[in-house]
């Protein structure tokens, strides 16, 4: 009988034990288990913020200018016209050679104003500024004409 009472006590003896290390380990525990899924969502986010670009660089259209009235002629040459007319590109006679504009001035006004609207050779229509009025490009062919005469 003395072995029953030994392996009785053996077992109570590891009954306690196991309560005993259940009862620390148990609070140590993380009692919030979420499965992958759950997890992924939250830490999407977090990985998101970690690995964002350090700079960011957005395409958009320019807003339109505001309707401060038409342009002057000057002012179309500098920003539009010189470009190309003050370096010569792809055979533009630039602005100071009064001799490679000469032929041209003697097609007339209204031939300058209607190429220079709808273009000619390597020059886009309106020089590439199609928001400009016929009025404003009549006006910057009349300044050019007034510097190169």
């Amino acid at each position: 009988m003395a072995e029953q009472n030994s392996s009785g006590k053996t077992m109570w003896l590891v009954i306690v034990v196991s309560i005993v290390l259940i009862a620390i380990i148990y609070p140590l525990t993380d009692r919030k288990f979420k499965s992958a899924a759950d997890n992924s969502a939250a830490g999407n986010d977090a990985a998101d913020l970690r690995i964002q670009p350090v700079a960011k660089f957005e395409l958009a259209k320019a807003a339109p200018a505001a309707a401060a009235g038409p342009k002057d002629g000057a002012t179309i040459y500098n920003s539009v016209c010189g470009a190309c007319h003050n370096t010569g590109v792809a055979n533009a006679p630039k602005l100071d050679d009064k001799a490679a504009w000469a032929p041209r001035i003697a097609t007339g006004n209204e031939a300058l104003y209607k190429s220079v609207i709808g273009g000619k050779g390597a020059m886009p229509p309106k020089g590439g500024a199609a928001d400009l009025s016929d009025d404003e490009i009549k006006g910057t062919v009349d300044y050019i004409l007034g510097k190169v005469k």
